[in-house]
């Protein structure tokens, strides 16, 4: 029994990434075992993702004592580790990628957090992460920031396959998928197969219930309270009504003339952080084709015990999602600043694992020094 939800999940269309990568989970098997076993064919990073993994275990000393002995700096050993686990993780995934004619096995790793607001500067690390990790199965992850919308068309536009993060507005999400057919559009006038370049679009879940629950309690009427955990679903499932909009038009059927893929709605931060909820949540009511699911393994887990799936739970439910934004905005909650709170919030956070996974290799590379010596 323990694949079979998994399996149910994969054959209506949802394809299962894990939201972890480490260099425990690949060397111990780990990482392929859930390939097996569980359905897994893509898996994400983020800097929370790698400041966790270096800071917990001593998988990395090997390879922090040969930079710390060559005098690599700081940044340039953050980039060689973390790149060293996704170019390994690409190369398990490489078999999926085939087999899924490049759909699935997707690895994704994110450029420098700090960058989130620098157009030029986020383009030129994701060309040097493209480069650098050097499989054709890597997604480079760009946050969907003001100045990250055109970071995502140029770097699409040299014919680097991107997952977009941090969405969280309906109203963004229409700009990512404005500035990934540019991009495409641009790939194509450069010369390259538009067939070949794959994005996703990461759309965050669990956040907005938090965000949202937060401001009903803090008004507190019996409407108000009656609406805790029904607005990220219904985030999504409007995302997802927009995403079928914008890849029935003319202007995508050019494309698609050319083997272009539509950018699939990628479900993202789908682990409950509310107790009260079922761990399976963002799972059971995100259920519809063409989307990927990213979860940590404990909702990986729960999904594969608990889940009581039955079929397409999105398709057809624009209207009642729109109606519960109607009602949040009649309780009182400015829907506007929720999203703008959690885009701020989620470029802070990322930026701040950034910080301590650059403070734990320094201290990493400082101890080697110093048992070299």
């Amino acid at each position: 029994m323990m694949t079979d939800n998994l399996a149910q999940l994969s054959d209506a269309g949802v394809s299962i990434w894990l939201d972890d990568v480490s260099r425990r989970r690949l060397t111990t098997g780990n990482l392929a075992g859930l390939v097996r076993d569980k359905h897994v064919v893509g898996v994400t990073s983020n800097p929370t993702i790698f400041a966790k993994a270096l800071a917990e275990a001593a998988d990395y000393d090997d390879q922090v004592r040969e930079l710390a002995a060559r005098g690599a700096s700081l940044d340039a050993a953050v980039k060689e580790i973390t790149t060293t686990d996704i170019r390994n993780a690409c190369d398990l995934f490489r078999d999926v990628w085939q087999a899924t004619n490049g759909v699935d096995g997707r690895v994704s790793i994110e450029v420098d957090p700090r960058l989130a607001h620098e157009t030029d500067k986020t383009v030129a690390e994701a060309l040097d992460l493209w480069k650098t990790v050097d499989r054709p199965n890597l997604l480079v992850k760009i946050p969907a920031t003001e100045a990250g919308l055109p970071a995502i068309t140029r770097t699409l536009a040299e014919g680097v396959s991107v997952n977009v993060t941090l969405i969280f507005s309906v109203e963004r999400y229409r700009a990512v998928m404005e500035a990934f057919v540019a991009g495409l559009e641009q790939a194509k006038a450069n010369g390259h197969d538009v067939s070949t370049l794959v994005s996703v679009a990461s759309f965050f879940v669990s956040r907005v219930d938090t965000e949202v629950d937060k401001r009903l309690e803090a008004i507190g009427t019996d409407e108000a309270l009656s609406l805790r955990g029904k607005a990220a679903v219904a985030n999504a499932r409007l995302a997802y009504a927009a995403f079928e909009e914008v890849f029935a038009g003319p202007r995508w059927a050019a494309l698609a003339a050319d083997g272009a893929r539509p950018q699939r709605p990628l479900w993202a931060s789908t682990g409950v952080k509310n107790p009260d909820y079922s761990p399976t949540l963002y799972v059971d009511e995100l259920v519809v084709a063409d989307t990927v699911n990213t979860m940590p393994e404990a909702t990986l887990d729960a999904v594969a015990e608990h889940s009581q799936l039955r079929g397409d739970t999105v398709t057809g439910t624009s209207t009642e999602a729109q109606a519960v934004f109607d009602k949040l905005g009649e309780a009182g909650v400015d829907i506007a600043d929720v999203f703008v709170v959690l885009e701020n919030e989620g470029v802070e956070k990322f930026e701040k694992s950034w910080e301590e996974l650059l403070e734990s290799v320094s201290g990493q590379l400082k101890a080697a020094t110093s048992a070299g010596s």
